[in-house]
């Protein structure tokens, strides 16, 4: 990778690095393409005429949007031809986001699956103005289309998330505690603790990409998504033994998740969305070895807004 901080024009890039990442990754869902966008947007920027930029932070994330934009457009056509449920490329977060309520939500799973079901525009709108509070004039100019069309795509992209987005949220003490015993039940086999945590609708959803056996549909209901998780402590989950098999506590996508490993390789991430009363409703699987890699490097990413 090219290195910013050897080549003149390297401080303000580097001072937005991160910033340029979040949008990035909420505009795309994955960690390893959104490190391509902020490389691509480091080469235009080092190729522009900067004395004529008065605003570094918004032509950087003009140039990350369009960029963005341009890829996700390509890779539309391979998500809805994709093997399974598409889930997001889950990474460790620290920093802001574990900080930050809404920046927590922001990048979470729920969240991400909620915003690929936006059209692109729509997605780099809503992310640029909830998110990161640029102004219509400054995402007109970033998605180089009208305000006009701005103002209606951010009205369209707020109601449609509204109506999918998880209706109930539970504090993150709460989060941590349940994710702690669920923790525990599913690496001891407690099919029982299992089904007190779960909602009685509860869903999960697999995403193996056909690299690996997983669900091809949600798994619903409590009694069969408890014996899911409960058969973990107890046979052969792709390819590593239960003695073989490492589970930890970390948090993923701002919120608390757990990590499987074995063998030397990270086989899978569980994370969770909860109801009021803290009782999970949805788990997203994510074991497509190929999403896999920003958790097995073991660096927490800073996706805050500033």
């Amino acid at each position: 990778m090219t290195d910013p901080t050897a080549h003149p024009g390297q401080q303000a890039f580097h001072e937005y690095r991160k910033l340029l990442f979040s949008v990035a990754y909420r505009l795309l869902g994955t960690a390893a393409d959104a490190e391509d966008v902020v490389q691509d947007a480091w080469i235009k920027w080092s190729a522009a005429d900067r004395s004529q930029v008065a605003d570094p932070r918004a032509y950087l994330t003009r140039i990350v949007s369009n960029l963005a934009l341009e890829r996700l457009r390509s890779t539309r056509h391979k998500r809805e031809t994709y093997m399974g449920p598409w889930l997001p490329e889950p990474i460790l977060t620290g920093g802001d986001a574990s900080e930050a309520v809404t920046e927590a939500e922001s990048v979470s799973m729920a969240m991400l699956v909620v915003l690929e079901t936006l059209s692109p525009l729509e997605r780099a709108v809503f992310v640029l103005k909830e998110v990161f509070d640029f102004s219509h004039a400054e995402i007109a100019e970033a998605v180089e289309r009208s305000e006009a069309a701005v103002r209606q795509a951010a009205h369209r992209a707020r109601e449609h998330v509204r109506a999918r987005r998880p209706r109930f949220a539970t504090d993150r003490s709460r989060q941590c505690e349940v994710t702690e015993r669920f923790f525990a039940a599913a690496t001891g086999g407690d099919i029982n603790t299992l089904m007190e945590l779960l909602s009685p609708d509860v869903t999960l959803w697999t995403d193996g990409g056909g690299k690996v056996r997983q669900a091809m549909r949600p798994v619903v209901g409590a009694a069969t998504v408890a014996a899911w998780f409960a058969a973990i402590g107890t046979v052969a989950y792709q390819g590593v033994e239960p003695a073989d098999m490492k589970a930890e506590l970390v948090e993923i996508n701002g919120g608390p998740g757990m990590v499987f490993s074995g063998l030397g390789r990270v086989i899978a991430t569980v994370t969770f969305d909860f109801d009021a009363n803290g009782r999970i409703t949805a788990i997203h699987n994510v074991a497509n070895p190929d999403k896999l890699q920003a958790i097995a490097d073991g660096t927490a990413r800073d996706v805050g807004t500033r």
